[in-house]
């Protein structure tokens, strides 16, 4: 009888309970204060009480009865646990749910995430491999595999990528980026995972949240680091919640869409005007990815929780947030705080993409520049827009002028002083949303320019997958032409550029200069947190210095489009007591008491002797 009443509560429960979130969390967070969100039909009409002495310390009701919200106090809770929630009515137990509370990595707390020393690697997953053809399709996606729609999805796995660590780590790369891999069921377009329908899930053409697991621990298992690509300002119009809102405002309302004006500078506008402001941060950022409102504390909170959630669960390194400067400012912050106050050495990098040092330098953590409106947005990384500005066209401007050729990459860095922390910015030639640099650059010698720049300057560099062996692309033709597919990564691909014997003439020369560069790159701790000194250009030459109290590395970019010799007495100050540089990517040797030759569209990292 007790087994019957026994079955018939729990089959109750799972009538009741639709969803609990999270999931499960884990014992001896610094933060004690959970927030389970409890969903199921008419939920909210129950009271609900937890074992163990537990206190719960609020429950929030909505104007949806679906949804009940109970925060409980587990400062008290240091071991791995199972609490018992009980729903109850009329004061009689109608059903319970059991509730894990997980232990803690050790020193999770205190993982350390990316920095400069890292080289970031961003896969588009859908794009990168095929390691798993039987999850092309699911029962429980709607949109299917159609490799031959530039927008559709093609099939690329996490398993895919598991498959290929050892190449992605002999491209010099420590870390790896992934767009987003949560469920996006959008009908069309769901391949890029922007749009998520379940934060919490990876999406099944993914694989599975084992599969992400087993990616994070082969590459710490090569001691490489795992970043997920976190998505605070939106979700799509698939997602569950949006279906059945929590809350009127849980999501911007004009009522229903409005489309965001993209403005981010009116964050900051002392002259702005309130419904520009409004329309930039709550509007849409397109009709399909519904505008999350983290003013309101449900949802910030739920987004914070999700976030720690990910981390601890996944052993995560790093985040890199899209659209950051897009959401409420003060949500964003408490968001940002809340998780670096966990992890006081995690690293998030926003996407902050603005053409001004001083409005990038805003949303860097402890801003002097934030600070004159009394704001601090606590991100400790954004993205150099300002630098890949000036990369999407400086190596073809091969005859200078005040402020047209390698000058422009000069005057960059000339802005750090506006950074609070320029060392830990992120540096790029492309990403996902831009154009392919061999589009800018159908030339390897102006490719090597580009990622000379990249790996000697300040910052953390990241690589766009297929940079390497110089897959082509224009984002004129839309963003599939950016997006190919990585030759090899699919059974029966012509061209295999995952191994060494099947990549093009082409292919190799990209790749054989790509490794030696950042694989030099991986042990050179003066270009990891070196100081830098650089040199006016002079007739489109560039020379900078990385340097510490051992050691100096001197670059050198002759931007010209002819061969350029010059005297080195100038540059004695950063040369001080060296005599020679021996040339890391040639073996070549140079005295650097004599004048120094450079050919046309060719650097030089030299180290000093």
């Amino acid at each position: 009888m007790k087994k019957l009443l026994l079955l018939l509560i729990c089959c109750q429960a799972l009538a009741q309970v639709q969803k609990t979130e999270p999931p499960f969390w884990y014992a001896g967070m610094k933060n004690p204060r959970l927030q389970l969100m409890f969903y199921g039909e008419s939920i909210g009409q129950y009271v609900v009480a937890v074992s163990d002495h537990v206190p719960i310390t609020d429950v929030t009701r909505t104007g949806n009865p679906n949804y009940l919200f109970v925060t409980i106090d587990t400062k008290n809770i240091s071991k791995a646990t199972t609490l018992t929630f009980s729903f109850s009515e009329k004061k009689k137990t109608v059903f319970t749910v059991k509730y894990e509370l997980r232990a803690r990595e050790k020193n999770a707390a205190l993982r350390k995430g990316f920095d400069a020393s890292d080289v970031v690697y961003l896969i588009m997953p859908d794009r990168f491999a095929n390691g798993n053809p039987a999850n092309d399709n699911t029962p429980a996606t709607i949109e299917k595999a159609d490799r031959s729609n530039p927008s559709g999805r093609h099939g690329g796995d996490i398993k895919g990528i598991i498959d290929h660590l050892d190449y992605i780590q002999s491209t010099g790369a420590t870390t790896v980026w992934n767009t987003p891999l949560c469920e996006d069921n959008d009908p069309r377009g769901s391949y890029h995972g922007y749009a998520q329908s379940d934060v919490y899930n990876i999406d099944p053409r993914y694989g599975t949240n084992a599969d992400y697991l087993q990616l994070s621990s082969e590459l710490h298992k090569r001691n490489m680091k795992l970043v997920l690509d976190y998505v605070t300002n939106h979700w799509g119009s698939e997602h569950w919640m949006i279906k059945d809102l929590p809350t009127y405002d849980w999501i911007h309302q004009f009522p229903g869409y409005g489309q965001s004006n993209y403005r981010m500078t009116t964050q900051f506008d002392p002259n702005h005007s309130e419904n520009d402001k409004k329309f930039c941060v709550d509007g849409w950022f397109v009709k399909t990815m519904p505008d999350l409102n983290q003013s309101n504390p449900l949802v910030l909170n739920y987004l914070i929780q999700n976030a720690i959630w990910w981390i601890e669960y996944a052993n995560l390194d790093g985040f890199r947030v899209d659209t950051y400067s897009y959401c409420d400012k003060e949500g964003i912050s408490k968001w940002t705080k809340a998780i670096t106050d966990e992890y006081p050495y995690f690293n998030i990098v926003g996407e902050v993409w603005m053409h001004d040092q001083a409005q990038m330098a805003y949303w860097q953590k402890d801003s002097k520049i934030g600070a004159i409106q009394n704001y601090n947005s606590y991100l400790p990384s954004v993205m150099d827009f300002t630098l890949h500005d000036a990369i999407s066209s400086v190596f073809n401007e091969d005859k200078p002028s005040w402020d047209k050729g390698i000058i422009k990459v000069y005057e960059n860095f000339v802005n750090d002083f506006l950074y609070p922390n320029p060392n830990s910015i992120l540096v790029f030639a492309e990403n996902h949303d831009t154009q392919r640099i061999s589009h800018w650059y159908p030339d390897l010698n102006k490719y090597k320019l580009a990622m000379t720049l990249i790996a000697t300057i300040r910052g953390i560099p990241q690589l766009y997958y297929g940079s390497e062996i110089g897959m082509e692309g224009n984002k004129d033709k839309g963003d599939g032409d950016i997006r190919h597919d990585f030759p090899g990564g699919w059974t029966g691909d012509e061209n295999n550029a995952f191994s060494a014997t099947g990549r093009t003439e082409t292919q190799k020369q990209y790749f054989d200069f790509t490794s030696k560069l950042f694989n030099w790159r991986k042990n050179k701790t003066v270009i990891h947190n070196g100081k830098t000194m650089q040199f006016l250009p002079e007739d489109n030459v560039y020379v900078y210095f990385r340097y510490n109290d051992a050691e100096s590395v001197m670059v050198v970019i002759n931007n010209s489009d002819a061969q350029k010799t010059f005297g080195t007495a100038r540059f004695n100050e950063a040369i001080r007591n060296f005599k020679t540089g021996k040339d890391v990517l040639t073996d070549a040797d140079f005295d650097l008491g004599q004048p120094m030759t450079v050919d046309a569209k060719t650097a030089l990292i030299l180290e000093l002797k």
